[in-house]
């Protein structure tokens, strides 16, 4: 199953028509209103990936954060968003991995698993696309109800690719996979990220961002059929400094 396109339409485009947000977005890990996972996060599953990631709650200090468990496994949280990339660029977060996954590989179909991904998505935009974009825009809308993003960013956490590595997705070129973390020096501590979105993005695709709209989780291991443990605390979309 080709996951990444399929998180690229299953998370929701919501930046088109919405007033985008112009001051810092917090996003924190509280349980709901039925004592589960997670107020404002919902969960992303795959159609055709029957065994999903398991995320829970867990007490640190006086909040949450949350641990994903992957067993031959993929599934996310997402959380939807409306946001200008230019105005709130910088997106903060921490996370800790317990293991790497031995035969993920960033240049291959059947090695796209990462035991921690950031997942950032940019809304669909029609007067930005060409003749053919806007065809394919249409088609995905007309099967999947909505239009699908026009872009992402994944912030992953690799065992072998060195940090800073920025090179298209296995399956499609509309997402960019970034690697902030590599190897097991770090393994099983708190590491805490900032990447600048807009640069981000235009070192990725050479054009401007749209607009921000969803930002997504993801612990998985079905192409590799392993196991992964990750731990993902606070993450902030914060105004230039």
């Amino acid at each position: 199953m080709r996951k990444a396109l399929i998180v690229i339409v299953t998370m929701l485009a919501a930046g088109l028509g919405l007033a985008l947000a112009a001051d810092a977005i917090h996003m924190r890990w509280q349980p709901g209103e039925d004592g589960k996972l997670a107020a404002g996060w919902r969960e992303l599953t795959f159609p055709r990936i029957a065994r999903h990631t398991r995320y829970s709650l867990v007490p640190e200090n006086s909040g949450y954060v949350v641990k994903a468990e992957a067993d031959k496994s993929a599934s996310g949280l997402t959380h939807v968003i409306a946001a200008n990339a230019r105005d709130l660029p910088i997106l903060q977060w921490r996370w800790k991995v317990q293991n790497l996954i031995d035969k993920a590989d960033i240049s291959r179909k059947d090695g796209d698993d990462y035991p921690a991904r950031i997942y950032v998505t940019f809304a669909y935009d029609p007067k930005r696309a060409s003749i053919g974009q806007r065809i394919k825009y249409e088609a995905a809308r007309l099967v999947y109800g909505e239009y699908p993003p026009h872009a992402g960013l994944n912030y992953v956490w690799d065992g072998r690719a060195p940090v800073g590595t920025n090179v298209p997705n296995a399956y499609t070129d509309r997402v960019h996979m970034i690697v902030v973390d590599s190897g097991s020096e770090r393994l099983g501590q708190w590491v805490t990220h900032e990447r600048n979105l807009y640069e981000d993005y235009r070192a990725s695709f050479d054009e401007e961002p749209p607009a921000i709209s969803g930002i997504a989780i993801m612990t998985d291991t079905d192409n590799t059929g392993e196991r992964a443990t990750a731990y993902y605390g606070e993450i902030d979309l914060l105004p230039a400094r």
